[in-house]
């Protein structure tokens, strides 16, 4: 693979417009990183974001093979995609996926734990997912690009990690604990997708069981809108016996 970050890349299309870094991949503009300056007040990371949706209406050829969107000042640093709203761009913490870094700029924890090469194949391979969501307010339904956070990528990366382990040795692969709003449905996507596409585990059969119906649902339509991360559609069974019969197949 071919990496190249360039700086002022011009694209003229329905205006002409040079965002400040566009990272290529064997030639296809995967990630935008959009700068602000620190020692301006007023250009923080909401102006960049702002300036990434200027460039959606300007340049939109340049977002078809789009990924990753950053937006920083200098000081603080936000990822997201190109259909996050400013409150989904989260913070990257983590440069190794051990610890959560203290003391450092984030957009330096985010350019090194993020983009560095293998973090970055990872992550377009098996950690973005397409969603439709609805709009209560209009009563439509728009099409969502999900990009994992940092800690639900360390943690299907240890969790996978394990299992692959565990097939070899006692078969117990333990415990990912969450908490409240931590995204664990995607993160049980992201899981199963690394798990499907893993050469080592051999055509996988998983099993998600739950202990109440309204989560049975709720985690049934979250596979079921990334069945494209997952390569097949999942099956909801219902009952124990329709289980068995589905296992037999």
């Amino acid at each position: 693979n071919e990496f190249l970050a360039v700086n002022q890349f011009t694209v003229l299309e329905k205006d002409e417009r040079r965002p400040d870094i566009l990272i290529f991949i064997n030639g296809l503009p995967l990630s935008l990183i959009e700068l602000k300056n620190i020692a301006d007040e007023k250009a923080d990371v909401y102006e960049a974001f702002k300036q990434i949706q200027t460039y959606k209406e300007q340049i939109p050829s340049i977002f078809r093979f789009n990924e990753i969107c950053i937006v920083s000042d200098g000081q603080q640093a936000r990822v997201g995609t190109i259909s996050s709203h400013f409150d989904r761009f989260m913070p990257w913490k983590s440069i190794d996926g051990k610890k959560v870094e203290k003391g450092k700029l984030e957009l330096e924890v985010l350019l090194k734990g993020m983009l560095n090469k293998e973090t970055l194949l990872d992550l377009v391979k098996s950690f973005i997912v397409y969603e439709k969501e609805r709009d209560t307010k209009n009563n439509t339904t728009k099409l969502v690009k999900k990009l994992a956070a940092y800690h639900q990528y360390n943690a299907v990366n240890k969790a996978f990690n394990s299992t692959v382990k565990a097939k070899e040795g006692d078969h117990k692969a333990g415990v990912v604990w969450h908490t409240q709003g931590s995204g664990k449905s995607l993160s049980m996507v992201f899981y199963t997708g690394k798990l499907v596409l893993s050469q080592e585990l051999g055509n996988p059969t998983i099993v998600v069981i739950t202990d109440r119906n309204d989560l049975d649902g709720q985690l049934f339509e979250t596979f079921g809108r990334c069945s494209e991360l997952l390569r097949q559609t999942p099956d909801q069974a219902a009952s124990r016996d329709d289980l068995q019969e589905k296992l037999k197949r």
